[in-house]
């Protein structure tokens, strides 16, 4: 899951738990959105921390040299 798939999923779950004001029975928007929340904050979190580990270990200083043959 990407940052932009847990924003997303940030916002549709704010607007689900703070904007509507639908009762449905048997479904919970608000419940639903407070999931969706959690989902898109872990989701978040865990891009974040990936691709935090992924330029710690790209970082380093690689030098390629090429040796040329003189004839």
């Amino acid at each position: 899951m990407g940052i932009g798939v847990s924003l997303f999923l940030l916002a549709a779950g704010a607007i689900l738990d703070f904007a509507v004001t639908v009762h449905t029975s048997g479904f919970n928007l608000n419940t639903m959105g407070v999931i969706l929340m959690i989902v898109g904050g872990i989701g978040l979190l865990w891009s974040l921390l990936v691709w935090g580990f992924w330029n710690d270990q790209r970082r380093g200083d690689h030098v390629v040299t090429r040796e040329r043959e003189y004839l």
